[in-house]
């Protein structure tokens, strides 16, 4: 054999991330041998942070509707083929403790260096063999075979698997790579946008910014669609959980409506008006809201004192402002601070069932690399268990 020639695998998955080394462990432990190939030094960086260091690893409510994509039906074939249930039961035969948050958010007890190293665990099973710390510096494609270069080595396979993710967080070495090399091949890219990232305030809503630190229970509506969670001001403008749901619907130019007191039945400022007329507006709002922010709401409606003292139709004026008090942020915080990507390598070129491009026999696309994204809370992580296990069982 020539020492020369490049090593030969039958599929090699780009990215040592959620969904590449998932991909590769089913691959591996299917008989196939694959290399998985990572820029990094480490794998998974971005599943140890995830979850505030304790891995959101997937949510019991995983279902087509709670993702975004040009094409809202193309998750469901992997979603129902490889479930939320299939994952946990994989965390259970590690012995990994877990807890179950709000929404049905599942986190892991301890750190999220365990559903890493029950990853690498699950690879090592496959036997499967990831070299780390080497960007790719060549990939070509010809005579049915996928080749790559990277630091001295290179490998070929007749299958390739992309899943090296999209831009959000470079900091944790993120890239555009994905996208690039799908248009080399013929593929289409939706545009990529953060996604589940804070947004910007500026103009008069500047004034909001104070409020750093506030937080509060609310409903944060774009278009048509709402999440009720926590709001939260900070010194740019508004982040926390409703806000990173809302921000992978919003466009820049959009407005943000927030209902700063959804459990507040109609008509109940005239309603405390007759119960305590001597009361003031600041103090009934308070009750209902942090005080901080009720003072900046109110201060802008230019309402104070007792109840008696303000008439009927301008206390419901301000019961509808606060329940669509609207917010035209001037941008987000960008992908240094997204989750995650709203767009990439686009559906219509690959197949639901597989994840292989249509047009380019051996090429597979996953993870958050295609324009598939999730809500917050887990929902990321099993579309890429899902797209991972789907594009395995056809390498």
């Amino acid at each position: 054999m020539n020492p020369l020639s490049p090593a030969r695998y039958d599929a090699i998955v780009l990215g040592g991330g959620a969904a590449g080394l998932f991909c590769a462990a089913i691959a591996g432990q299917r008989g196939r041998r694959v290399l998985v190939v990572e820029h990094a030094e480490t794998p998974g960086r971005k599943i140890l942070i995830s979850g505030g260091g304790r891995c959101n690893f997937t949510n019991r409510n995983t279902a087509p509707d709670r993702y975004l994509s040009t094409n809202r039906h193309f998750a469901k074939s992997a979603l129902a083929r490889y479930t939320a249930a299939d994952f946990i039961a994989l965390v259970d035969s590690y012995g990994i403790a877990w807890h179950e948050k709000t929404l049905g958010q599942l986190f892991c007890d301890g750190p999220s260096r365990q559903i890493l190293d029950m990853l690498l665990a699950e690879c090592a099973r496959g036997d499967v063999e990831i070299a780390l710390g080497d960007a790719i510096g060549s990939l070509d494609h010809a005579d049915a075979r996928f080749t790559v270069g990277f630091g001295t080595r290179s490998a070929s396979a007749p299958s390739l698997v992309v899943a090296t993710g999209g831009p959000s967080i470079p900091k944790m070495g993120a890239t555009g790579f994905a996208y690039d090399l799908a248009r080399r091949f013929g593929l289409k890219v939706v545009e990529p946008r953060p996604a589940l990232v804070p947004l910007t305030l500026g103009g008069d809503d500047v004034l909001f910014r104070e409020l750093s630190g506030v937080s509060a229970d609310v409903v944060a509506r774009c278009g048509k669609t709402e999440f009720r969670e926590a709001a939260l001001f900070t010194h740019r403008g508004l982040s926390g959980p409703a806000i990173l749901q809302i921000s992978s619907y919003w466009r820049s130019g959009d407005e943000v409506a927030i209902d700063f007191l959804p459990d507040a039945p109609r008509g109940w400022l005239a309603e405390a008006k007759r119960a305590a007329p001597n009361m003031t507006i600041q103090r009934q709002v308070a009750a209902r809201l942090p005080e901080r922010l009720s003072e900046a709401l109110l201060g802008r409606l230019a309402l104070a004192g007792p109840l008696n003292a303000i008439p009927d139709r301008t206390l419901a004026e301000a019961e509808r402002r606060l329940a669509d008090w609207r917010f035209t942020p001037n941008g987000s915080e960008g992908f240094a601070k997204a989750e995650v990507t709203v767009g990439g390598i686009a559906t219509a070129g690959l197949s639901s069932q597989t994840m292989a491009a249509n047009a380019v026999p051996g090429l597979y696309c996953i993870g958050e690399a295609v324009d598939v994204t999730g809500w917050l809370g887990g929902y990321n992580f099993q579309w890429a268990w899902a797209s991972g296990w789907a594009a395995a069982q056809a390498l």
